[in-house]
């Protein structure tokens, strides 16, 4: 059974950045887009950002210019690099790979 373990989550400071991770226990990221998510409390699910199978990708208009999503198949692991952060973007951040997901991994950004 496939697994998905997203990290790199944490406390920081307006201003600063984190990377986080999302690695499948499988092969599973060659053949699927990648979507992460973000929860935060009282808030309705975000998609934050997605990268096909081609290497496209697309944000949400508030994180452009501030994140960066991406993939290493041959690692089955993906990426979100967050930069600039805001306390706006505290949350839970999820990935998605297809039919999988993961637990979450929560960021929380500091004024």
């Amino acid at each position: 059974q496939v697994q998905l373990v997203e990290s790199g989550g944490g406390l920081v400071q307006a201003g600063g950045s984190l990377r986080l991770s999302c690695t499948a226990s499988g092969s599973i990221f060659s053949i699927n887009d990648i979507h992460w998510y973000r929860l935060a409390p009282g808030k309705q699910r975000e998609l934050v950002a997605v990268i096909t199978t081609g290497g496209s990708t697309n944000y949400v208009d508030s994180v452009k210019g501030r994140f960066t999503i991406s993939r290493d198949n041959a690692k089955n692991t993906a990426y979100l690099q967050m930069n600039s952060l805001k306390p706006e973007d505290t949350a839970t951040y999820y990935c998605n790979v297809g039919l999988w997901g993961g637990k979450g991994t929560l960021v929380t950004v500091s004024s």
